[in-house]
């Protein structure tokens, strides 16, 4: 993998001990506490490619402490600061890395169920819902098309998957694995935050199609961690081109899939290298997403 001043796809932190590399994240050691780094690497199709795009760690970085914030009267979290000159001593000499990429942040006993939220028909909700008339177990009206609104937001767990995609659940398949009370719990807050971010980006014209929430406790206490509603983990459709009946335009990756269908890429090692005009519209989706949702540009 490679880098440059304006596209860092991995740090390189020499003496902080390393926990992980995610698709995007790369996770250390910081004491008592973790601190993630979120790259510029971006995967399709399950795998990580080999271009990065420009500014996308930070403005993933930035969207989640947003949403951090506007969200800090419904949920706790578990960050602790993304102030660089904070963080301990050890991890100083890395400023020019972290700087505006990265978190300091609590340690938390991870719930094992990704929280999916839904209000709109799309992805593998709407490839159930075709063959079934339910997504995840939940039984929908007949007659809806591809992004369809529905009639209400819905709950649809799915489990982590460490390679690959996330597999979709039933709420008793949530429950049977973590309990009755504590998948009750998550939906209800799932849903809670979903309507109550869904809202105000509907007034940036931003439409929420679904997103995907991580919990996990602190101290006894339950928490979001890791990101919030990005559009890594979220579908944004632009509001004023919002027409059901096919997929929308959004403010994601959809360019880079887009891509590599067009050049039919077999979706098998190596993944290809994507152009400069690819990685730089990529980049101006993500930016966008910042700056209409947050009023702020980078």
């Amino acid at each position: 993998m490679t880098s440059s001043p304006s596209v860092l796809t991995e740090t390189n932190l020499p003496g902080v001990p390393l926990r992980a590399r995610g698709k995007v994240r790369d996770i250390y050691e910081a004491g008592d506490h973790l601190l993630l780094v979120t790259t510029d690497r971006i995967s399709a199709f399950d795998y990580i490619l080999p271009t990065g795009i420009p500014r996308k760690g930070e403005v993933l970085n930035r969207i989640s402490l947003f949403w951090f914030d506007f969200l800090r009267d419904t949920v706790e979290n578990h960050l602790i600061t993304a102030d660089v000159d904070q963080y301990p001593s050890k991890l100083l000499p890395f400023a020019d890395q972290l700087r505006g990429r990265s978190v300091l942040v609590r340690k938390a006993e991870m719930i094992q169920i990704e929280c999916v939220a839904r209000g709109y028909l799309s992805g593998s909700g709407w490839k159930e819902y075709q063959s079934t008339g339910s997504v995840c177990g939940i039984a929908l009206p007949p007659g809806l098309v591809e992004s369809s609104q529905l009639p209400e937001p819905i709950f649809t767990p799915a489990t982590k998957a460490d390679t690959g995609h996330d597999i979709n659940i039933s709420f008793d398949q949530a429950a049977a694995a973590i309990g009755t009370e504590m998948a009750s719990r998550l939906r209800e807050l799932t849903l809670a935050i979903y309507s109550e971010a869904a809202a105000y980006a509907a007034t940036r014209g931003i439409l929420i199609a679904d997103t995907k929430f991580e919990f996990g406790f602190i101290d006894g206490r339950l928490v979001l961690a890791d990101e919030v509603l990005t559009p890594d983990s979220s579908r944004f459709w632009p509001k004023d081109q919002y027409r059901p009946g096919g997929p929308q335009p959004s403010y994601d990756k959809q360019f880079v899939r887009d891509h590599l269908e067009a050049i039919h890429w077999n979706k098998q090692p190596p993944a290809p290298v994507l152009p400069d005009n690819v990685a730089r519209r990529t980049s101006e989706k993500y930016q966008e997403a910042f700056r209409l949702l947050t009023g702020q540009s980078l």
